[in-house]
């Protein structure tokens, strides 16, 4: 998939205030400081579409781009981040959970994962979440090119082994690095294939 247009369309509170359901959408969340902004801006193209901060947290709204003028883009709030209170922390899980519940048109989440850190609570907790919850989700890995492949590897297998003690199977994985735009045509393909099976 080739992206020729990429426009921020609202930001958001609550479900009732995204864009109109009409097209197939996708969503992208992880940890605070994980580098899904610079994801988001490798695979667009756009270099400023989702905006990149040194201070963890900063997407605090739902924030929806139309992407070729086909599929809607959201770049959830970063979870996990220990410098907001406990009541915004909250506030914001409510807002995803509501969000990743009620939005209709959801076809599948990335949930972005930094590859040099081992499994956190957090992480797996929200996967199994999603599981529960039967939402689609996809992991991608984030920041590949800061290992040596063979501790890329040993990093990915790792994580396998603890993901396999909660899952009779593994959810998909993907790679990337917004350095090299490694794992970029890997997402396309998934969500251009993806595209296919939404009805309206």
């Amino acid at each position: 998939m080739e992206i020729n247009s990429a426009q921020f369309v609202i930001s958001s509170k609550i479900v009732s205030g995204c864009p109109n359901p009409n097209l197939p959408e996708y969503a992208f969340i992880g940890r605070s400081n994980v580098g899904k902004s610079s994801l988001i801006n490798m695979i667009t193209g756009e270099k400023k579409l989702a905006k990149t901060s040194s201070t963890p947290g900063k997407t605090q709204l739902i924030n929806h781009f139309i992407i070729n003028n086909t599929w809607y883009l959201a770049d959830l709030p970063g979870y996990g981040y220990a410098r907001l209170s406990k009541e915004t922390r909250e506030k914001f899980g409510e807002m995803i959970k509501g969000y990743l519940l009620k939005r209709e048109n959801l076809l599948c989440t990335f949930i972005l994962i930094d590859i040099r850190i081992e499994a956190q609570n957090i992480d797996l907790e929200f996967m199994e979440w999603m599981g529960l919850s039967q939402i689609p989700f996809v992991i991608v890995f984030t920041k590949k090119d800061k290992l040596k492949r063979t501790q890329i590897n040993t990093h990915l297998e790792a994580y396998k082994k603890v993901l396999l003690t909660k899952w009779d199977e593994l959810p998909q994985i993907i790679t990337s690095s917004a350095e090299t735009k490694e794992g970029k045509e890997e997402i396309l393909g998934f969500i251009e294939k993806t595209n296919t099976l939404f009805q309206p």
